[in-house]
C-alpha cells in the first residue's frame, strides 16, 4: 500500500493534527502502521482553532494511547498575520511548524492530500520550505480516498466531518484579526450546528458586520433557514453587530484577491 510506505520511511513521525478529517485520518493510519512509538501528534490551541475541533483530538488520543503535545502555535504575535493578507496561511503554518519543530523531534507531517495541491495554499509554501512531508499526497490520495479511509478504520465521528478550515478563514481579507472576532464566529457557528449538526455554514466577518453563508440543502429547508437566519439575528443584536445577509455558501468567500 502506497501510505504504508510513506509511513515507513520515517524512524520517527511527529504529525501536524488540526482536529479535521484529513488530520485525523492521518493520524490513526500512522499510529497503525508505526505503532505509538515512532508517532507524535501536536496540535495547536489558538483562538483560531474551534473548541471542538481541540476536544476531538483529544478525545481519540486519550482513547487510543497518542503521545499528545499541545502547542500554542503562537501566530498571535506574529503582526503579518494579525494583518490578514490573502496569504495569511503562510505565516499560521510558519509559526506552527516552527514550534513544533523546536518542540518534538521527528519528520514533520501533515494531512495535505491532492485535492488541495489545486488550491489556494499559502501554508503549502510555509511547508514546503521546512521539508515538511505529506503522506496523502505521497501516496496519491485525495479528499474521497482520505474519507473512504476513515470509514475503514471505523471513525464514524469523522469521516463525513464537513471541511473545517481554521476560524480565521472567515475573516474578510484585510481586516485585522481578533480574538474577538474569532469567538463570534465560534459562538454563531457552534449555535447554528446545534441546529443543523455536521452542515456546511460560515460565519464571516466582512467590513460592515456579519454575512451568512449556509449550504444549499440548509437554504431549500425554509423552516430551518428562518430558524438560523433568526438565531445568527439574535446572536447578532446581542453583540452589537450587524447581519447583513444570509447568503448561499462559497467557498473561500472572505478572501478577496488584489
Amino acid at each position: 500500500m502506497a501510505l504504508r510506505d510513506a509511513l515507513r520511511r520515517h524512524p520517527r513521525l511527529v504529525l501536524a493534527v488540526s482536529g479535521g478529517v484529513d488530520s485525523m485520518t492521518l493520524a490513526h493510519a500512522a499510529h497503525h502502521v508505526l505503532g505509538v512509538d515512532r508517532v507524535a501528534v501536536c496540535h495547536a490551541v489558538s483562538p483560531a482553532v474551534p473548541d471542538l475541533a481541540t476536544r476531538r483530538v483529544q478525545d481519540h488520543a486519550a482513547r487510543n494511547g497518542w503521545r499528545l503535545h499541545l502547542l500554542e502555535a503562537g501566530e498571535f504575535a506574529d503582526p503579518n498575520y494579525l494583518k490578514n493578507p490573502v496569504n495569511r496561511c503562510y505565516f499560521c503554518k510558519s509559526n506552527l511548524y516552527d514550534r513544533i519543530a523546536a518542540s518534538v523531534a521527528g519528520s514533520i507531517a501533515s494531512g495535505a492530500n491532492l485535492d488541495d495541491l489545486n488550491d489556494f495554499r499559502p501554508g503549502l509554501k510555509a511547508a514546503d520550505e521546512r521539508r515538511i512531508c505529506h503522506p496523502f499526497v505521497e501516496a496519491g490520495l485525495r479528499k474521497a480516498d482520505i474519507r473512504a479511509l476513515a470509514r475503514a478504520f471505523g471513525l464514524d465521528d469523522i469521516s463525513e466531518l464537513p471541511a473545517q478550515p481554521c476560524l480565521a478563514s472567515r475573516i474578510e481579507t484585510g481586516l485585522t484579526v481578533t480574538p474577538e472576532d474569532l469567538a463570534f464566529v465560534q459562538q454563531v457557528e457552534t449555535a447554528l450546528d446545534a441546529l443543523a449538526p455536521r452542515a456546511t455554514l460560515r460565519c464571516r466577518v466582512v467590513a460592515g458586520g456579519i454575512r451568512l453563508e449556509l449550504s444549499p440543502d440548509l437554504i431549500a429547508d425554509t423552516g430551518l433557514h428562518q430558524r438560523m437566519s433568526a438565531t445568527a439575528r439574535d446572536l447578532c443584536d446581542t453583540a452589537g453587530r450587524a447581519l447583513l445577509s444570509v447568503t448561499p455558501y462559497q467557498r473561500g468567500s472572505a478572501f478577496l484577491h488584489g
